[in-house]
């Protein structure tokens, strides 16, 4: 028989108990454990929790009566969270749990988002919520590989309406567990940005030569979360090497865009130490819901339409230089070996001639910008092609052979 995976159920026990039971026993139902935990701060639960709400303000530093006593709820939650997530990390790393769901109103899924973020891409994160979706919850809250669904008429007690969004996230959350592959530990890996590939095509070619030379490559698409994922991995030293070749999510908030990978883009290779090659894939765009209107300030610009979902705007020459000057001052930012390459005949499909975004000055701007902006131990290349000749993509691959013979990146075939 298959081993049975243990779920860590999250919840606040002293007023949902009668939920967070019903939530329980359909994971049981199904061959599943459970380990509950109470994350409530003024009530005790009917029944004792595996992990009790003093266990979780202890792992906070903290204590119930600090919680009580701060008067706010908010401070209180807070100070819960961070216990809840500590909690969850461990557990997770001591194999007490395959996997965590937790349910809540705006408070509880507050308190959820954190520990969902502290458990490793993989492990299967489920958060029944009566905000699912909504605009209240920022993208750079989520987990990488986060689940949710809304707890429809699940505000206060038990309903039939409820009951389906509640047995759906058991029978999820277990299946997830027993049907999980979790990312090898075998090849090294590459970590890549790039767009869909009507727009950026470099992954073509580098791809399968990276592969020859024996790494794993894993591409994300650079539309928010996938550059969330990508700086949470490469924050967590999982790339033997990062390829940043579409970095304009950073470009995205900068501009005000929700499109956007929140305020570290850019900064993850930097705090584990990974050696980085970048280059400014679609910087020259800010992008937008393709189902709002565009702001104001961007009313005169040319954009494209890439589908029902997702617009682009072109950028001035003074944002792309602010630009320029952002993209390098956080690739300094990294003591590892990091080289900024730039193409000089444009850096995504739609700004060669006769395409939309092609505004050949602006660009100009950009790159002057961008030279004169790189600091000392930062490597920098000008490349007299565009960003999807076949010329970048084979300098790509000098410069990295260069790090696997210097040592920069271990060689795998060594």
């Amino acid at each position: 028989m298959a081993e049975k995976k243990t779920i860590l159920v999250i919840g606040t026990y002293d007023t949902k108990s009668d939920e967070l039971d019903y939530l329980t026993n359909a994971i049981k139902g199904q061959g599943g454990n459970v380990l509950t935990m109470d994350v409530s701060v003024l009530g005790d639960p009917p029944t004792p929790t595996d992990v009790s709400k003093h266990d979780v303000a202890e792992a906070a530093g903290s204590s119930i009566q600090e919680a009580i006593d701060s008067g706010d709820e908010n401070v209180a939650m807070q100070i819960m969270a961070r216990g809840a997530s500590a909690l969850c990390q461990q557990l997770q790393a001591e194999g007490r749990i395959d996997g965590m769901i937790a349910m809540g109103g705006s408070m509880g899924t507050d308190l959820a988002l954190d520990c969902a973020r502290a458990l490793p891409l993989g492990v299967p994160k489920y958060i029944i919520s009566t905000i699912a979706f909504s605009p209240l919850i920022p993208a750079d809250r989520l987990a990488t590989d986060i689940q949710m669904i809304l707890w429809a008429g699940g505000l206060y007690g038990l309903n039939s309406v409820c009951k389906a969004s509640l047995s759906q996230a058991a029978g999820a959350v277990l299946g997830a567990t027993q049907a999980v592959q979790l990312p090898a530990e075998g090849r090294p890996m590459i970590g890549m940005t790039s767009m869909g590939s009507t727009c950026l095509r470099y992954m073509k070619a580098l791809k399968p030569a990276l592969e020859e030379r024996g790494f794993e490559v894993a591409i994300f698409h650079a539309t928010g979360m996938g550059g969330m994922a990508f700086e949470n991995l490469a924050r967590e030293g999982k790339f033997a090497c990062v390829m940043d070749f579409a970095p304009q999510e950073m470009g995205n908030e900068l501009m005000g865009s929700v499109v956007s990978s929140g305020p570290d883009r850019l900064r993850g290779a930097a705090v584990s130490g990974t050696p980085a090659m970048i280059a400014p894939g679609c910087i020259d765009l800010v992008d937008f819901p393709g189902w709002q209107p565009f702001p104001e300030q961007f009313n005169d610009r040319s954009f494209h339409a890439h589908n029902r979902l997702l617009s682009s705007a072109t950028l001035n020459a003074d944002e792309r230089r602010l630009l320029a000057r952002e993209l390098a001052g956080r690739a300094a930012e990294n003591k590892a070996p990091t080289h900024i390459i730039s193409p000089l005949q444009g850096i995504e499909e739609w700004d060669k001639p006769g395409e939309p975004a092609y505004e050949p000055e602006n660009h100009a701007a950009f790159v002057a910008e961008l030279a004169k902006s790189v600091q000392g131990q930062v490597g920098f290349t000008e490349l007299d092609c565009h960003i999807n000749d076949q010329a970048f993509s084979d300098f790509v691959l000098q410069l990295f052979d260069q790090w696997l013979a210097d040592g920069t990146v271990k060689n795998p075939k060594a």
